[in-house]
């Protein structure tokens, strides 16, 4: 297998996860967190394997989107050896909101 990346989290996008992790605990089961951190692991080992992987974003040319829920995207930057999680998006926000990001 070729090289992988070093993944680095932005404060942002640990926030987010933080919120999400909160919200899910207030709502949902142990497995659904189970579910949701199984796929947010999957989709970031995804990303430091093959970070081409993933489309750009049409609102931040610079950035690629990984859909990882329904309800939650992934926003990331590559740069040279290194992969930044820019933010953790809730799909059902405004859109335009994520360009100030």
């Amino acid at each position: 297998m070729g090289n992988t990346y070093k993944i680095i989290w932005s404060d942002e996008a640990l926030n987010n996860l933080k919120s999400i992790i909160a919200y899910l605990e207030s709502r949902w089961s142990k497995k659904e967190i189970s579910k949701f951190a199984g796929l947010l692991d999957k989709n970031v080992n995804l990303i430091k394997d093959n970070p081409l992987l993933f489309p750009k974003s049409n609102l931040r040319k610079k950035y690629r989107k990984a859909v990882i829920s329904k309800q939650i995207s992934l926003y990331y930057l590559i740069d040279n050896q290194s992969i930044t999680i820019i933010t953790l998006w809730d799909n059902r926000q405004n859109p335009r909101k994520l360009k100030r990001t």
